[in-house]
């Protein structure tokens, strides 16, 4: 089976960052599996492939990652039969306007969530279906424009890790002896809400902008990715609006859970400072929230947590967070730049390749899962008791 991200990373058999990825196989084929149902021809709706692969390459152009531009560009110009005029339009002039209602709601909610989800709301989300497009091709949408981000910050960063010389046999340096923990006097203790500007660790909840799925009503399918995705998805806004495209969210939910929760390789608490840090960056403060939280239960600390929600470019307790937190800004700011250079204090600080990966891998995901998050709704505060 062709893998895009190996292929366009330019990985062989032989390559020591091919050896590394695929010791995660579970990710690279979950991804894989993910971009064939976004942007093959067998989703039902009326948002045709050609429309996505387009929409695909449309995003890859604003976020600067070229190859990935060029890959559906070349995909959709590739179709049986001639691209429809607003289409060729697209792909021929970088920033048009179609004069097409449907598609410019679409090529708005593209742009603006391309480097900057918080910049979109809902009144960008609510004009999509006003133009004409269905809930459910809606929701397929954001899925699209969600992984994307993903994978485009896949991309850049492996091929950086190809750039930078893989390692794939050589051990991990061995850690420093820790200092002895003792927890700052300014903030809660570890398990009590850390406020701060604007962030917080605790639980909220979140409300969708779009109508979903009535639990007692769902098809069979949808029932059972309801069912299997969160043990409280049949009263989750989230699972039951992304519920309206079942086979989508089955696939995001391998590639999330072969992620965040694989053995070995980097800690999960690390992992939590990856996908808090993209979550700080992009102002979404529900991934935060969840992300802190965790991050807490692991560590049984929040200094970095509480120094991310005040200036995530100035954060991290040791050098190691320090390198996580500075290289996932990077990869979700700037991911058109992305290079060695943001990878190589990694290395520096001792960490083994499979542990880059790791962290690429859970900075890249939160690209996707905060973009769902705020833009297909909003974060519900607890009422004060």
């Amino acid at each position: 089976m062709s893998d895009t991200i190996d292929r366009l990373a330019g990985l062989g058999n032989a390559s020591p960052t091919f050896t590394t990825r695929h010791e995660r196989e579970k990710v690279a084929v979950a991804t894989q599996a993910c971009e064939d149902l976004l942007l093959g021809n067998t989703l039902a709706g009326s948002l045709t492939q050609a429309e996505r692969l387009v929409l695909a390459a449309e995003q890859a152009r604003v976020s600067g990652v070229a190859a990935l531009e060029a890959e559906y560009r070349s995909r959709a110009q590739a179709l049986d039969g001639t691209l429809a005029p607003e289409l060729q339009a697209i792909l021929a002039t970088a920033g048009v306007q179609t004069g097409n209602a449907r598609m410019d709601a679409m090529l708005h909610f593209v742009r603006a969530l391309a480097l900057n989800p918080a910049e979109s709301d809902q009144q960008a989300l609510l004009a999509i279906p006003a133009a004409g497009l269905s809930v459910d091709d809606t929701v397929l949408l954001a899925q699209l424009i969600g992984f994307v981000a993903y994978q485009a910050r896949l991309l850049v960063g492996v091929k950086a890790m190809a750039d930078m010389g893989g390692q794939a046999d050589a051990p991990a340096a061995e850690p420093a002896a820790a200092v002895a923990f003792v927890h700052p006097a300014n903030l809660p203790a570890p398990g009590e809400p850390l406020r701060r500007n604007g962030f917080t660790s605790e639980t909220l909840d979140w409300k969708a902008w779009l109508p979903v799925l009535d639990p007692a009503t769902a098809t069979p399918e949808q029932q059972k990715v309801l069912e299997v995705s969160h043990p409280k998805a049949k009263s989750m806004d989230f699972y039951l609006l992304l519920g309206r495209q079942p086979e989508v969210l089955m696939e995001r939910s391998q590639a999330f859970n072969a992620i965040m929760y694989a053995p070995g390789g980097l800690s999960r608490a690390e992992r939590e400072v990856a996908a808090t840090a993209v979550s700080r960056s992009n102002r979404c403060v529900y991934c935060a929230s969840v992300h802190a939280q965790r991050f807490e239960q692991l560590a049984k600390r929040n200094d970095v947590m509480a120094q991310m929600f005040d200036d995530p470019d100035t954060a991290g307790t040791n050098a190691r967070e320090r390198a996580i937190i500075q290289s996932s800004l990077a990869l979700t700011r700037t991911p058109g730049s992305f290079g060695k250079q943001n990878l190589q204090p990694l290395r520096d600080a001792g960490l083994s390749d499979l542990e880059i990966l790791d962290m690429l891998h859970s900075a890249a995901l939160f690209g996707w899962a905060n973009r769902l998050m705020l833009n297909l709704g909003v974060e519900i505060y607890p009422q004060a008791s």
